[in-house]
C-alpha cells in the first residue's frame, strides 16, 4: 500500500527529496500562496509547527499559483516574503501546481486518499464563493489555496481540512496523531 514515503518532491532549489525523511513524525501539508487573503494563515501555521515540532510534527508547505495567481513569485521571494513578514521557519518546496494535468504527483494521491475535505458552515460558504471562481475544477480538486492534509506516523493522510478552515481549528486532530 503506497504511502506518502513513497513519494519524491522538488525543494526550492530544484533538487528531489524524499518524503520518506519524514518516517515517523506527523504531517501537515499545505497548499499556498502569498498574495491570498487566507495567506495570513502562515502565522497559525508557525504557531503550531513552534508548539510541536519537538513532537515530531513538520509542516509541509507546497507554493501554488493556481488559484487567481496568488503566488505569483519565483520560489526564492516566496521564501523570502515568508521568512520575513511571518517568521516561518517549516520545510518549503518549490511552487507547483495542486490541479489539473500538471498536479504534482504527491496532490494527486492525496485528493485520491480523501477526495472531500472538512468544514464547518463557515467554511461551507467559503467554497461555495470559490466554486464561482474556479468553475472548472472537478469533484475532488484542491479548491483554494491553504487546503490541508494531515498525515499519521504511517504515512497515511488521514484528513482533508478546507482552506477557509484556520490550523488552529485542527490542533486537536493533530495532537491525537502525536
Amino acid at each position: 500500500m503506497a504511502t506518502i514515503y513513497n513519494f519524491e518532491v522538488l525543494d526550492q532549489k530544484g533538487q528531489k527529496v524524499s518524503l520518506s525523511q519524514y518516517k515517523g513524525k506527523v504531517l501537515l501539508v499545505v497548499n499556498t500562496a502569498t498574495k491570498c487573503g487566507l495567506t495570513p494563515q502562515y502565522e497559525a501555521l508557525e504557531r503550531l509547527y513552534e508548539k510541536y515540532h519537538e513532537k515530531r510534527l513538520e509542516i509541509l508547505d507546497f507554493p501554488c499559483n493556481q488559484f487567481n495567481e496568488q503566488a505569483p513569485e519565483d520560489d526564492e521571494g516566496i521564501n523570502t516574503f515568508c521568512s520575513l513578514k511571518y517568521h516561518t521557519t517549516f520545510q518549503r518546496f518549490k511552487k507547483i501546481d495542486v490541479n489539473g494535468e500538471n498536479a504534482e504527483p504527491l496532490f494527486t494521491w492525496l485528493k485520491e486518499q480523501i477526495p472531500n475535505g472538512v468544514g464547518n458552515l463557515k467554511t461551507k460558504l467559503f467554497e461555495k464563493m470559490v466554486k464561482r471562481l474556479t468553475p472548472n475544477n472537478k469533484t475532488g480538486d484542491i479548491k483554494w489555496n491553504f487546503e490541508k492534509f494531515l498525515i499519521d506516523k504511517e504515512g497515511k493522510p488521514v484528513g482533508r481540512f478546507s482552506p477557509a478552515l484556520k490550523p488552529d481549528k485542527i490542533e486537536k486532530e493533530i495532537v491525537k496523531l502525536l
